[in-house]
């Protein structure tokens, strides 16, 4: 159907193309790092401040702050009913959530797929903050107002689609080798004793803060946020004091490439597009709300928008879902529980086929050419999922995030593969390229044919490093959150 009319909400979009998949495809960016480097505004965050690689060693070998304040949503949710209205909302069970912790948030449709996840903090009795991907706060606005729960919403917008131009906190995540040192001598002596995903009041020198112990890059650290009047303030003291420590300030370029190293699936397609359980949510959906505003790439295709869904089992979440309360999904993924599930792995790319891709480039060959592989991030869309098969070229799973890492001297992605192809060693196969070499893009993308790239598994989180932390402090492995 031929588009005549602005849509004012996702259902009027979905009735006005043929396939959403194909309306994502068409938004793909022309520049694939732009997806990322928006995100963060250069008057907060560059793009890099010293060099990409430099500020992903500083993460594992001294210390790196990744400035969180801009590109993440801040959901308030408030009232008597506010405890119960987001455990309504989500798989895990928020039980011995006392002032002060945090909890993930992991939302469903009532299918049981995917919407999003987020941390929420327990800030008062009756105050709740939800912060994170905007798919995730948007649920939450909306069922505030479609559900029978006495509980208001505040919403904190991202720096890019706030008028305000201020946040009401900083949040600036602390961490490696060297962090700890750092923080005592800021805080002007012992820290706290601060558990997993608790936190407890800091000194920053002359300013008061929050400590909460969690992690971007699987090192330890904490996340430390505060008004946002000291922000400016607390960085320049972060980075004088951190001067002797090595640390460095992560750029928007490296910064989304913690995820590849922790094994977090940061933005899924969400599982708003379809079902009649979201009909309301698509009602509500305007073209401000990111289901409307996301793009998609990556050599995947297909034109069911549900077969890029993921549940919280194919990502390595199953040990966090619980049966001891109701909420949207329950039934659903009830049902599922017992069914053989897909596995979240990390994916290592071999190295001679992503070197063949690169001097490609510099080839006057005939023909279309393989796609760029640019480092340190290769997706094609904000949300890239990839084609991954057997070595007999069937599909057995999707892989996100193409990206290389110092650290692991490899290019990589993030996977969730059918169960007989997750163990450690395995070789499969990713196809790197948009699937119709660039003719879904709407001529963002060049055009280009698809190659075929071989591809070790490896655990995920991959680091030992990250995997070491996450022993000491009592964390299963599947997810950096995982509480």
């Amino acid at each position: 159907m031929t588009q005549t009319t602005a849509p004012k909400s996702l259902s009027d979009l979905l009735s006005q193309v043929p396939s959403v998949t194909d309306h994502l495809f068409r938004n793909a960016p022309k520049n694939a790092l732009t997806i990322y480097t928006q995100m963060m505004p250069g008057d907060g965050v560059r793009p890099e401040f010293t060099t990409w690689r430099d500020e992903q060693w500083a993460w594992r070998n001294t210390i790196a702050v990744h400035d969180q304040s801009y590109h993440m949503q801040s959901l308030h949710v408030r009232g008597p009913d506010a405890l119960a209205f987001t455990q309504y909302l989500s798989v895990n069970t928020f039980k011995n959530f006392g002032i002060g912790a945090a909890k993930q948030l992991v939302c469903c449709s009532p299918e049981g797929y995917l919407i999003g996840d987020a941390i929420l903090y327990r800030m008062a009795e009756d105050d709740y903050m939800v912060v994170g991907n905007p798919a995730t706060t948007e649920w939450v606005e909306y069922n505030a107002q479609a559900l029978d729960y006495d509980v208001t919403t505040e919403l904190d917008a991202m720096w890019t689609l706030n008028p305000a131009k201020k946040r009401e906190f900083y949040r600036l995540q602390v961490e490696g080798p060297r962090a700890w040192e750092l923080l005592e001598e800021l805080n002007g002596g012992p820290l706290p004793e601060i558990k997993f995903f608790k936190s407890a009041e800091i000194n920053l020198g002359q300013f008061k803060a929050r400590g909460m112990r969690h992690s971007m890059g699987g090192m330890p650290g904490l996340e430390i946020y505060g008004p946002w009047a000291d922000y400016k303030d607390v960085k320049r003291l972060l980075q004088s004091a951190g001067k002797k420590y090595g640390l460095r300030m992560v750029g928007s370029i490296a910064y989304f490439t913690t995820v590849i190293e922790s094994g977090w699936w940061a933005v899924p397609v969400s599982a708003v597009y379809t079902g009649d359980g979201m009909k309301g949510y698509r009602d509500w959906c305007s073209a401000k709300n990111a289901a409307m505003r996301m793009s998609l790439g990556g050599s995947f295709y297909s034109p069911d928008i549900q077969d890029y869904y993921l549940t919280p089992y194919d990502v390595n979440y199953g040990h966090i879902i619980k049966f001891d309360h109701d909420y949207i999904g329950r039934a659903a993924l009830e049902a599922m529980k017992d069914q053989p599930h897909r596995k979240k792995v990390t994916l290592v790319w071999n190295a001679d086929d992503v070197l063949a891709v690169m001097q490609s480039q510099f080839e006057d060959a005939e023909g279309d050419k393989p796609l760029p592989i640019t480092l340190p991030l290769a997706a094609a869309g904000r949300m890239h999922y990839d084609r991954v098969t057997d070595t007999e070229g069937n599909t057995i799973g999707l892989a996100t995030y193409p990206g290389y890492t110092a650290n692991e001297r490899a290019m990589m992605s993030l996977a969730s593969l059918d169960a007989g192809f997750t163990e450690p060693g395995t070789e499969v196969v990713l196809l790197w390229g948009e699937d119709g070499g660039g003719d879904r893009s709407a001529g963002n993308i060049e055009k280009h044919r698809q190659v075929k790239i071989r591809a070790t598994v490896a655990p995920s989180p991959i680091s030992q490093a990250a995997q070491s932390y996450r022993t000491d402090i009592g964390v299963k492995r599947g997810s950096t959150l995982d509480v």
